[in-house]
């Protein structure tokens, strides 16, 4: 018969693996990294929210901001911090991001002027932290 195909096993196996290879790939592409799409005010906040920090919209303060070349000093330590919590700035050595900067509504020690910090690259969140300007503020991570 002419057209008709004769599958082996094998054949069928490997064909069913390169299929499920195929699809899981397609879902991994499509899929976004927690802390994507983070292109308005309130997907920011609802991130923020998520990681337990509940800050006020209305106070947010947008900036842009160029990473040096390389990453030494004060934003080397930073960097440490971001490292602990899963992010890394330095892929991102060069480029310009965006820092987010909010106010908390409340901190759990109950001390006020809290803020929190969110650095984006592409609606993608890469570094952030929770510090306190007062005099002998602190600084630690989102997460």
């Amino acid at each position: 018969m002419k057209g008709k195909i004769k599958l082996t096993r094998r054949s069928a196996v490997f064909i069913i693996i390169a299929f499920a290879a195929a699809l899981a790939l397609i879902v991994l592409l499509c899929s976004e990294p927690e802390g994507s799409g983070l292109d308005s005010t309130e997907e920011r906040c609802e991130y923020l929210a998520g990681l337990g920090w509940e800050v006020k919209p209305e106070s947010e303060i947008a900036r842009s901001v160029i990473l040096p070349e390389e990453l030494s000093g004060t934003i080397a330590q930073y960097n440490a911090l971001q490292k602990q919590q899963g992010f890394d700035l330095e892929p991102y050595c060069g480029r310009e991001i965006e820092s987010w900067t909010y106010e908390l509504v409340s901190y759990p020690s109950g001390e006020e002027n809290v803020t929190a910090q969110l650095f984006t690259y592409k609606g993608q969140a890469i570094a952030g932290d929770i510090h306190s300007a007062s005099l002998g503020g602190f600084m630690h991570g989102l997460k």
